[in-house]
C-alpha cells in the first residue's frame, strides 16, 4: 500500500526550498564614469579622459557609481547641463578653448565605507586648444588621484581610498523563485492537511 507523505516531510521540504534560494546578486564596480553630452543626451565616452580632446564648446560629465558595465552606469545629474549656462562667466579667451563640465560625486548608496559624497557642481575649464579632458578636469577639480594603469580613482580628492574596486550588489526584482516555489508547498500542506483531516473523520 502505498503511504502519502505526512505533513513534517512537507514542512521540511517547504523549509528547505525557501532556504536555499536567495536574492540575485551580481558583481559591479564602483568607479568614476566619463561621458559626452551632445544636446540634452548623455553618451558613454569611448575613450578615457586622458586620450580625448574635447573642442571648444563641448560639455563632459563625471559620475561616481556602482555599475556592473557601460550599460548599466548611471549619468550625471545636474539642473542644467549646456554649455552656456556652465560658462556664462568665463569669458573666451583668445588661443584657449573653453570645456563645460558636470562633476557628479553621486549617491550615500554608492559611497564608499565612512565617506559622505560633497555635492555635485558643474565647471568650465578654459584651456589651450590641444588640451585633453584629463587635463581640463584637473584645472578646476584638483586633487585628482589615479591608479597604476591610468584609471580615474579620485575628483576634487573624493573618495579618499579605493579605485575601481568590485562590490557585490543585489537585486530585489520581483518575488524570488524561493517565495513563489514556498508558496507552493504552503498550498500543499493545506491540501495534506485537509486530507488527513477527513482521513480521521472517516476511520
Amino acid at each position: 500500500m502505498t503511504r502519502r507523505p505526512s505533513l513534517t516531510l512537507l514542512l521540511t521540504a517547504l523549509l528547505l526550498t525557501l532556504t536555499a534560494n536567495s536574492p540575485a546578486q551580481a558583481a559591479g564596480y564602483r568607479y568614476w564614469s566619463f561621458w559626452d553630452r551632445t544636446g540634452t543626451h548623455w553618451t558613454y565616452a569611448t575613450q578615457g579622459p586622458s586620450t580625448t580632446r574635447p573642442a571648444d564648446g563641448d560639455v563632459q560629465g563625471f559620475r561616481f557609481a556602482v555599475s556592473e558595465d557601460s550599460a548599466d552606469a548611471k549619468q550625471p545629474r545636474a539642473s542644467s547641463a549646456d554649455f552656456t549656462t556652465i560658462c556664462a562667466n568665463s569669458p573666451a579667451v583668445e588661443g584657449k578653448k573653453r570645456v563645460a563640465l558636470v562633476l557628479d560625486f553621486g549617491t550615500a548608496s554608492d559611497a564608499p565605507s565612512g565617506e559622505t559624497p560633497p555635492a555635485g557642481r558643474t565647471a568650465c575649464a578654459t584651456v589651450s586648444p590641444d588640451a585633453t579632458t584629463a587635463e581640463a578636469l584637473a584645472s578646476v577639480a584638483k586633487p585628482l588621484r589615479y591608479d597604476t594603469n591610468a584609471l580615474l580613482c579620485a575628483i576634487s580628492g573624493y573618495p579618499e581610498q579605493g579605485c575601481g574596486e568590485q562590490i557585490t550588489t543585489t537585486h530585489h526584482d520581483g518575488p524570488s523563485v524561493g517565495v513563489l516555489a514556498g508558496t507552493a508547498a504552503v498550498a500543499l500542506l493545506a491540501t495534506a492537511a485537509i486530507w488527513q483531516t477527513r482521513r480521521r473523520k472517516h476511520a
